[in-house]
């Protein structure tokens, strides 16, 4: 079954994606409680842009295997695994590790991919999904008829979020470039052009007293438009620095000032509420908890997915051997959906 061996791609410092390196070895055994999955699907974040130009705030130093997320069918199980997960097809989060043929994770790790949904499909909903279900539900609690701002509309994230809030009966304004705005149209959503248009001015005119939410992974200054465009007991909730990505200087040092505004605006008595969302908060504290809601809320995404409320958006699909042009593929910023590697 494993004599095919273990490719992986690895990052091996800042490069551009063709330094990308392709290793090849011997499949690794399951330890105690861990499962082998065999990758059948993995895809290029944002995240893994920011690593390559060693930019991702809490980034393995180099080399590394990348790969945020996967799903795949469990090859074998370690002692003290269940052995009926063999056979099983799973998604994991990872943060790294992912680009590989053949990977090991904690058991307790993996979640379970419904029949139904192919691997490529299943993919482009885990980070993307559980990033997007909970920040609309767990930290925004925006309710139906509320009217919400999402940054990058047509973004990996920002496309699932969207359609999540719409199945709530939110009212979502969107930032997209032109060429997306039929399609967001399509979806019920009021499309602002970031290009062409002042955002901030254009979203007081669609919503005088204000938003109930902001979704902002761009940071950097326009998080204090985000923040002043928000109705009394609104909410922020920022994700990310993306505006820094090509910077030079300290990759933790955007975050650090993001953290910092979120504090100050927090202590003001505005009525306001401000977050950074991180998908990893909680773990090193409460691992059972964090993993019970993981799996809770992936569970909640591919509902929505198997009604027909959230759509897999594929944007391409090339072998893992080709992740250098996956990766210039996802940062042209041409595409929309989720560039997935498959084995």
């Amino acid at each position: 079954m494993n004599a095919e061996g273990l490719v992986e791609v690895v990052l091996p410092g800042k490069v551009a994606p063709e330094g990308l390196q392709i290793r090849r070895g011997a499949v690794p055994v399951a330890g105690p409680g861990q499962v082998l999955i065999r990758m059948e699907a993995t895809g290029v974040s944002f995240a893994e842009q920011q690593m390559r130009r060693g930019r991702y705030y809490d980034q393995p130093p180099f080399p590394f295997v990348p790969g945020y997320d996967l799903v795949g069918t469990v090859l074998a199980t370690g002692e003290g695994v269940e052995p009926g997960l063999a056979g099983t097809r799973v998604a994991a989060l990872l943060k790294v590790g992912g680009w590989s043929t053949h990977v090991l994770v904690d058991a307790a790790d993996v979640m379970e991919v419904p029949d139904g949904i192919g691997a490529a499909q299943a993919e482009t909903l885990v980070v993307n999904g559980i990033t997007a279900w909970q920040m609309l539900h767990r930290k925004a609690r925006v309710r139906a008829g509320r009217t919400i701002l999402v940054h990058g509309a047509n973004g990996g994230v920002g496309s699932v979020l969207v359609q999540l809030a719409r199945a709530a009966g939110v009212k979502v304004i969107g930032t997209a470039s032109a060429r997306h705005h039929e399609a967001l149209l399509a979806q019920g959503v009021v499309p602002v052009d970031y290009r062409t248009e002042d955002v901030a001015a254009r979203v007081r005119q669609l919503a005088p007293g204000g938003v109930d939410a902001v979704f902002d992974h761009i940071g950097g200054r326009g998080v204090v438009d985000s923040w002043r465009l928000l109705a009394p007991g609104g909410t922020l909730v920022a994700y990310g620095s993306a505006s820094t990505r090509d910077d030079e200087g300290s990759k933790q040092w955007p975050v650090f000032k993001l953290l910092g505004r979120v504090w100050l605006w927090n202590t003001l008595p505005n009525r306001r509420r401000a977050y950074f969302f991180n998908v990893w908060a909680g773990r090193a504290l409460a691992r059972n908890r964090f993993r019970a809601r993981l799996r809770a809320d992936l569970a909640q995404v591919f509902a929505a997915y198997r009604r027909g409320e959230v759509t897999a958006r594929i944007a391409a699909q090339l072998p893992l051997v080709q992740a250098a042009e996956a990766l210039r593929l996802a940062e042209s910023g041409t595409v929309a959906g989720k560039v997935v590697l498959n084995p």
